[in-house]
């Protein structure tokens, strides 16, 4: 049988800010057009240090923003479960969370209308060009977007990697679940933020 264990990254690695939009940042209030789980905002602010980490090992970070349309057009079936009306064109919540996350010119942007970053995106162009071998997934959230994009990415044989402490999702149960669920179709997928902060600095070198 082969053997399963993998570097952390293998070969060449990209990072993918999926949905820390500024919602997370200006909204308080109780209840939400989609749940959140109890240190979802803490989790999204634990991304940027995974950013500026990757950033001084020069990782390109590529921002996710889900956004749709004003008139609701492309939303089809997104609205036939538990999640309500959100990121709208024409809502401030919508923008992507750049002072918090430290975007920088130069750090790339993927809009997407569906759940999964690959899906009617030119994500996959833009891997192929950076030559990436191996990506890096924090966001939200764990049991929609984050895990949608591990599972195309695994079929599409990238190596993904979770950074544990940089996730949340709708509930502490569909959060765990979602990790199980990714950790099972690839040994060793979801890791602690210290390990990958560690493996940044390897590839740096």
């Amino acid at each position: 049988m082969e053997n399963n264990k993998k570097n952390l990254i293998e070969g060449k690695a990209a990072l993918l800010v999926i949905d820390i939009q500024a919602s997370t940042f200006i909204d308080d209030s109780e209840v939400r057009s989609i749940a959140n789980m109890v240190g979802f905002k803490e989790r999204m602010l634990n991304s940027r240090i995974a950013i500026d980490k990757a950033r001084e090992s020069n990782i390109p970070i590529i921002y996710i923003q889900e956004i749709h349309r004003s008139n609701l057009i492309d939303f089809g079936r997104e609205l036939d479960g538990d999640e309500e009306i959100h990121c709208l064109d024409n809502h401030p919540g919508t923008d992507l969370a750049k002072d918090e996350m430290g975007y920088q010119d130069g750090d790339y942007i993927i809009q997407k209308r569906r759940y999964s970053c690959f899906f009617g995106t030119d994500l996959e162009i833009l891997l192929k060009g950076l030559k990436v071998d191996t990506l890096l997934l924090v966001g939200a959230l764990t049991d929609v977007c984050v895990h949608y994009t591990f599972v195309d990415a695994h079929q599409s044989d990238y190596y993904c990697r979770v950074i544990e402490e940089c996730v949340a999702g709708s509930s502490v149960a569909a959060h765990q679940a979602s990790l199980n669920a990714m950790e099972y179709l690839q040994t060793g997928a979801i890791r602690p933020l210290n390990d990958v902060l560690n493996a940044m600095e390897d590839a740096q070198s």
